[in-house]
């Protein structure tokens, strides 16, 4: 997928390039909305992230532009009042994110966007494994691995985050859920099974005092 990304704040701009870039996508950035507008134009983008408080064309003017193609829409603003995000949504916007905000949660809004505009791809091949997203089957070597709900949905999630070093407290909130009641090493056991078969010892790295790393 090619992101546009339009924000004129330089820090923020550059700090999401480079979390959307590590996590594979193409990333084409823009400072106001009429640059922004000229990109759209002339490039085939996928999906959008727009500031709302921009120079020269602010963003919701912008998303009336960039809604004439059936392009999704993520609104990025310090805006969070609900006059502001109503307003983003009536004019077509497909989701709404405030700052400050994770990248963790940035990537997963944008996934799910993705999904409903049949943009991403849901089979992952990894080395000499290839991971269905959507009908949950791991093959290695062409041979299905049977893996635990729990597996499965810890690989995706790094599948999802790759390159992004995650904290045993989000995994425990992405996979098990606020309600899960016990100890962080679960994370470990299961980390464990993942690289003894799926071959992943080299890919999945331990971020002392912090979490996991998927790379590949």
């Amino acid at each position: 997928m090619k992101i546009l990304v339009v924000e004129d704040d330089l820090a923020i701009r550059d700090l999401i390039d480079i979390n959307l870039t590590i996590a594979g996508y193409d990333v084409v950035v823009a400072q106001d909305g009429e640059e922004a507008k000229n990109i759209f134009d002339k490039e085939n983008i996928d999906a959008v992230l727009l500031d709302v408080m921009l120079p020269k064309i602010d963003g919701f003017e912008l998303i009336e532009h960039i809604k004439k193609k059936d392009v999704p829409v993520i609104f990025i603003t310090a805006k969070s009042s609900v006059a502001d995000r109503v307003k983003g949504l009536k004019l077509g916007a497909d989701d709404y994110i405030v700052k400050p905000f994770e990248s963790i949660e940035l990537l997963a809004r944008i996934e799910a966007v993705a999904r409903r505009y049949n943009k991403s791809e849901n089979i992952i091949k990894i080395n000499n494994i290839e991971i269905d997203l959507d009908r949950r089957i791991v093959k290695l070597d062409g041979e299905i691995i049977e893996l635990t709900l729990k597996e499965f949905e810890l690989l995706a999630l790094f599948i999802k985050n790759k390159n992004i070093a995650l904290s045993r407290e989000q995994i425990l909130d992405k996979v098990w859920g606020f309600d899960y009641i016990g100890e962080t090493r679960t994370i470990d056991i299961h980390v464990q099974r993942l690289r003894e078969k799926l071959k992943l010892k080299n890919n999945i790295k331990t971020i002392f005092k912090v979490g996991y790393r998927f790379e590949y």
